[in-house]
């Protein structure tokens, strides 16, 4: 769920999941349900490079979705062929606006399209809505009682389970790795008003259907318009951000809005033109290889020829410096291309990561190449201070309390900047 600070799952036999053993908690800023146990899942658990081992930062216990290398489990796969079951549900009180199906192609096939880039095509999205019609809930929206930061219980519970009552016997939900409950429009307030949007993740908690513990699941609200149609083309953008928590990536906005990241990350803002991930949240979840990634771990000096993010291909995507087990700089790439459309000054993004800050507390920040120039872009919802964050050739970033020293040598043919790092 974002932070409303804008510009401008036959089964009747349906039962509460048993409790397990894991730390789960609910983040009151999120309303996220989220398994914070330290074994290794997300992706895969992947087998990493040695040599990358002291850039595989990880958080603490108690943080609920940490930028932490490798994903705690209880999320989604984010690689290979993922199932996401779509339901289009309305209410007696909020008769469904359209079809069905209607609501459906406001996201589609655009969030399906929007993975494959920015996954380099190792996230084969699968969406299938197996029920064709408005799914009509028992009981009026206003008596689940959701609201802006409404917990799981009781309402999303109540609702998850009228919501499996109506899709049998026309739904598997075994078959499914994510659900998304698109609600018909009119159901509560405007996004603009207020963002109802959001993921419960990792929550093994949730009722049991099929089989399975409905234990990824998204709902989206409202429409990501506001009604002068400037957000027409990129507003399905709400669903792979409420997607990206299911496969286990915080929020990277603060209660100041998007301050900390800007536009540079889609789980950072959303709403407006499009963007992609930070090379950080793509190695993450599997999308980029060990081999792109440079670990400058030991004292002295680095020298990289790193590529842009948008591009697809070999070759360095990030360089990162750990400074301690918890936290440490990544250095990458960003210039128009794939997913990025609004990148107005190109070049070498710097960010630091801090593994053992939560959701929603500002886990990664962005170094402004550019303090107090106001950005360099006017685009709809751009963070406009941190539109022009990216070092230039000829340009350094320093960290005198650590000795870490970037440095921007030049631009190479075919796209990609030559970057040295130093560290003491």
């Amino acid at each position: 769920m974002r932070q409303h600070i804008r510009r401008g799952r036959r089964g009747a036999l349906l039962a509460g999941a048993t409790a397990v053993a894991l730390a789960l908690t609910m983040t009151a800023s999120t309303g996220r349900l989220v398994d914070s146990s330290p074994t290794a899942a997300g992706p895969v658990a992947l087998a990493r490079a040695t040599s990358l081992g002291p850039c595989m930062i990880r958080g603490t216990m108690g943080v609920q979705m940490s930028e932490g290398v490798p994903t705690s489990t209880g999320y989604a796969r984010s690689t290979g062929t993922v199932h996401a079951l779509n339901l289009m549900i309305d209410f007696p009180d909020a008769p469904g606006e359209g079809t069905a199906m209607d609501r459906l192609g406001e996201f589609f096939p655009q969030t399906q399209e929007w993975f494959a880039k920015a996954s380099y095509g190792k996230l084969d999205y699968v969406p299938e809505a197996p029920v064709k019609h408005w799914l009509r809930m028992p009981k009026p929206f206003t008596a689940y009682g959701i609201e802006r930061g409404a917990p799981f219980d009781p309402g999303y519970r109540e609702l998850v389970d009228d919501i499996v009552t109506a899709a049998d016997p026309d739904v598997d939900f075994s078959a499914y790795d994510l659900v998304n409950i698109l609600v018909t429009p009119n159901a509560g307030p405007s996004a603009l008003d207020t963002v109802l949007s959001v993921t419960f993740a990792g929550n093994h908690e949730a009722p049991v259907a099929d089989g399975v513990p409905l234990s990824n699941a998204s709902f989206v609200y409202s429409r990501q318009d506001d009604g002068s149609g400037s957000y027409a083309e990129t507003g399905y953008r709400v669903l792979p951000h409420e997607n990206g928590h299911v496969f286990g990536l915080p929020d990277l906005y603060t209660q100041d809005g998007g301050g900390a990241v800007g536009h540079w990350d889609i789980m950072s803002e959303d709403w407006g033109v499009g963007n992609d991930l930070l090379g950080w949240h793509k190695w993450k979840l599997g999308w980029l290889d060990d081999s792109q990634i440079r670990c400058a771990a030991q004292p002295g000096t680095t020298e990289d020829v790193i590529t842009p993010m948008g591009t697809k291909g070999d070759g360095t995507k990030m360089a990162f410096v750990p400074l301690t087990e918890k936290t440490g700089y990544a250095i990458e790439v960003r210039s128009s291309g794939g997913n990025d459309e609004a990148v107005c000054r190109p070049g070498v993004l710097v960010y630091r990561v801090d593994a053992d800050v939560d959701t929603g507390h500002g886990p990664i920040t962005v170094e402004d190449a550019t303090p107090d120039s106001g950005g360099c872009t006017r685009r709809p919802n751009v963070h406009a201070e941190l539109s022009d964050a990216a070092y230039r050739p000829g340009e350094v970033f320093k960290d005198r309390r650590t000795g870490v020293r970037i440095s921007v040598a030049g631009v190479e043919q075919g796209g990609g900047y030559r970057v040295y790092v130093s560290r003491r």
